[in-house]
């Protein structure tokens, strides 16, 4: 499995407004300019990430976006499936109940493709976005930051 852009930088997102949308709703220009992703980008991923739920929007003046539910509540997996898709490695479809593959009934790789799959999927699901919150606020106080800047995904 490899991700695109569209999850490495949306999970960035999401990390850089529940950081900073605890009381306010945040601007996409700021975390443009903390995250260094372009403006129009970011509102195609925030789109996304609103139609999945875990994003909202406030009009006006101090509008801006803040998370949906809390940061507690939403899994790296639930980000990135809402930008990229099925996290799947390998797209078998001796997977499905309603095989369209004539050989899945004496495939032996399909159970080596769904346990891959499930240990990718299980992985994401498991870490919560308040976690990646934590580990961030904790970076930053052991290099005596204040801002959240980009990082290297």
């Amino acid at each position: 499995m490899k991700l695109s852009t569209k999850g490495r930088y949306g999970l960035r997102a999401l990390i850089d407004l529940a950081l900073y949308s605890e009381n306010e709703t945040v601007s996409i220009a700021s975390i443009s300019a903390r995250q260094n992703i372009s403006e129009s980008y970011l509102e195609q991923l925030i789109a996304k990430l609103r139609k999945a739920g875990l994003v909202t929007s406030v009009r006006g003046a101090g509008g801006g976006y803040k998370l949906a539910r809390p940061a507690s509540e939403i899994s790296v997996g639930d980000i990135l499936r809402a930008l990229e898709g099925s996290l799947d490695a390998v797209n078998c479809p001796g997977l499905e109940e309603e095989s369209s593959c004539d050989g899945s009934e004496f495939c032996v790789t399909k159970y080596v493709w769904q346990k891959i799959n499930d240990s990718i999927n299980r992985t994401v699901d498991e870490i919560k976005l308040e976690q990646l919150v934590e580990e961030s606020r904790s970076m930053k106080d052991e290099a005596g930051t204040k801002e959240s800047t980009s990082c290297c995904i």
